[in-house]
């Protein structure tokens, strides 16, 4: 069980880590090091209940507040999963509007949704509505190539670069808000994964996907070691992952089986809360390649006894 911290404690490091987020290697904010670690306080935040807005005010206000993570007159990119519009398989409206409104509170200078996805997508899952109704931006960028910036990779294992939406690099910091869940390859998505939503579609389809990736384990390698790539080209300031209502079998568009754990997920540390997001999968971290990829190359922690875990219920 992860050690509970008083709340001024948690806020006082978190605030003093700061937000940050790497594109192509210029920093914004602080933090330049590992995600915080269990030895300080959990990192892992988890909230479980049936009030999807509720829960999610409440794993941010866990994690020290989103304050602590978005700056005074910052500028804000939002990235929610709208991949499909069937049940289980994208970001609930709900909880886009709770962030959108703790960034309002934040005094966020500008919040704006980014997606190569086109309206169908944003309308269909009814988040296109909420962004409106709370002042926010919705920016959907051409799939075209030259909407999309090189950023090389150092150490890349198969993704030598990536090709970020361009419009990313006008925001300070970036916020992730994927939806955990089934995939046909890996079994698995979550934070990791959802960066794909920021990466050229012609990027994902060309140098991700390898003609047997749901099949071939050394095709489905490729997909989860390119994934692990990206994540090391962009880094969000903080995560956000719904867990509420989730398919557990034909992701990631559905239809699927349905199960709700009926959570939200957050924390900086992408591999801590992909491995927590596994267990409700029923899975071990290291069972997904990419969580375990991840782990070794030190972007994350995969003990969630050492990343430390704090649950609570509403």
């Amino acid at each position: 069980m992860a050690r509970k911290i008083g709340r001024r404690e948690f806020i006082r490091s978190g605030a003093a880590l700061g937000a940050a987020v790497v594109v192509g290697g210029k920093l914004f904010g602080k933090w330049t090091g590992n995600p915080p670690s269990g030895e300080s306080g959990p990192s892992v935040f988890v909230v479980k209940g049936t009030d999807s807005a509720a829960m999610t005010a409440k794993a941010v206000e866990l994690a020290g507040g989103l304050g602590a993570y978005v700056p005074k007159g910052a500028k804000v990119a939002l990235l929610p999963n709208v991949q499909s519009r069937r049940p289980g398989t994208f970001t609930k409206p709900e909880i886009l509007r709770a962030v959108l409104r703790m960034c309002r509170q934040a005094e966020a200078a500008e919040i704006a949704c980014l997606s190569w996805l086109g309206p169908t997508n944003w309308d269909g899952t009814g988040l296109a509505r909420v962004i409106e109704e709370e002042g926010a931006a919705l920016r959907l960028i051409p799939r075209e190539d030259e909407n999309f910036k090189s950023v090389p990779i150092p150490g890349a294992v198969a993704l030598p670069e990536a090709r970020i939406m361009n419009a990313l690099f006008e925001y300070d910091l970036w916020i992730n808000m994927p939806i955990t869940k089934d995939h046909a390859g890996n079994k698995f998505t979550g934070t990791m994964k959802n960066l794909m939503g920021l990466n050229a579609p012609s990027s994902n389809r060309a140098q991700f996907h390898k003609p047997n990736w749901t099949t071939d384990p050394a095709d489905i390698a490729h997909l989860e070691y390119c994934i692990v790539d990206l994540n090391f080209a962009v880094r969000p300031a903080f995560n956000i992952v719904d867990a509420t209502e989730i398919i557990r079998t034909n992701g990631p568009m559905g239809p699927g089986e349905l199960i709700k754990p009926g959570r939200i997920v957050a924390g900086v540390d992408r591999v801590a809360v992909d491995a927590y997001c596994a267990t409700l999968l029923g899975f071990q971290g290291a069972e997904i390649t990419a969580i375990k990829h991840a782990s070794e190359r030190k972007l994350g922690e995969i003990d969630l006894r050492k990343a430390g875990v704090l649950e609570v219920e509403i």
